[in-house]
């Protein structure tokens, strides 16, 4: 029996792990049947969803957000010095008066 080359064993494992796991479906086909799709993404399945050849989308299911976080995890992690609310430096303040100015100088052209 012939020895496989190292070539032919890295196409393999990418076809394993790429190809043959993984449903490419054309968009006008997806938006025909996105019912289906939906329930297959829902139960699991990975779809790509391309136009004309070219991966578009990969849609997968939806996860709710972990809420159970308890209050104080991070207490003691970071300390809010004293001046927190103290007023801008006037150099920064000026800033971003120079910043603000030349925004509004921006949208009042486009008006």
């Amino acid at each position: 029996m012939e020895k496989p080359t190292q070539k032919r064993r890295l196409d393999l494992v990418h076809e394993l792990a790429y190809s043959s796991a993984m449903l490419e479906i054309e968009a006008d086909e997806a938006k025909t049947h996105l019912s289906q799709l939906l329930q297959r993404v829902a139960a699991g399945e990975e779809i790509v969803i391309s136009r004309a050849g070219k991966p578009l989308a990969h849609p997968v299911p939806f996860r709710q957000p972990n809420r159970n976080r308890p209050l104080g995890d991070d207490q003691g992690r970071y300390h809010v010095p004293e001046d927190f609310n103290a007023p801008l430096p006037d150099d920064l303040m000026e800033a971003f008066d120079g910043i603000l100015n030349f925004r509004s100088r921006l949208n009042s052209r486009s008006d």
